[in-house]
């Protein structure tokens, strides 16, 4: 089997399910060892079954807990992977948290938690990779298309994500010598527990009308972006904000 990555080592933020399991396990297909983060001990059976998946693949696994609202936590996420596998070479900046509520119904705790986790944690993962990635390395963000997209109740997930862009383009000026390149890929709704936690069938209706197929987005449609972004041929695609939605929005 090709593998593209072989000799890779990546780190998957977020990868004990959802959208961030799927990365790490792509990953592992293409020759990547993984060190899969999960946010909380509630994730911990997950984020070991991503590992056995991974591991299943023929590749080595790292399983590291951490709340990466934390400054200290997203580095010991590094300093953990170097200590076990000599280096980082690929992020996928994928936690994060979502809420659904009326804009005047967010209290202080819920906007703190969501720009905790969105933003903040978000942005130390890309200083950590700034300083410790390995040259030609990757930084792979994971926005929403709700940046582009005209929508109520969404006001703290959308706006938490929003930074993602500025980080982006910044970062990959300041570490584009090294052949680091920055992207952030911007899901539309995509058919996960993530996403239905917070709709109820009529909203499920409208937001798959609202793609050109008529359909939820799935996580097999996001994969292949991140697996292009982490490869050789993606060199010259850095500090780009890219829409993967099947025409839910286009901006």
């Amino acid at each position: 089997m090709k593998m593209p990555l072989l000799g890779k080592v990546a780190l998957v933020t977020g990868a004990a399910r959802n959208m961030g399991q799927a990365f790490a396990c792509n990953l592992a297909e293409q020759g990547c060892d993984i060190i899969v983060h999960y946010h909380s001990e509630a994730s911990f059976t997950d984020a070991e079954k991503t590992a056995h998946m991974v591991k299943d693949l023929g590749r080595k696994a790292l399983v590291v807990q951490g709340d990466i609202s934390s400054a200290s936590a997203a580095e010991n996420l590094f300093i953990q992977g170097i200590e076990a596998f000599g280096k980082v070479d690929i992020v996928v900046n994928n936690a994060g948290a979502v809420l659904k509520k009326a804009f005047v119904d967010y209290t202080e705790q819920e906007f703190d938690a969501l720009f905790n986790i969105n933003c903040k944690g978000a942005f130390f993962i890309m200083q950590n990779a700034a300083k410790r990635l390995e040259d030609n390395g990757r930084v792979i963000n994971i926005g929403t298309s709700l940046l582009g997209a005209f929508t109520g109740n969404y006001a703290l997930y959308a706006g938490s994500k929003a930074p993602l862009e500025q980080f982006t383009r910044t970062l990959a000026k300041e570490v584009g010598a090294r052949g680091i390149t920055v992207n952030t890929i911007c899901p539309g709704p995509i058919d996960t527990a993530f996403f239905h936690a917070q709709e109820d069938p009529q909203s499920v209706q409208y937001l798959s009308a609202a793609s050109v197929s008529n359909r939820l987005g799935k996580v097999e449609d996001i994969v292949p972006m991140v697996s292009f972004l982490a490869s050789e041929q993606a060199q010259w695609t850095t500090g780009q904000t890219l829409f993967v939605n099947g025409g839910f929005v286009a901006r």
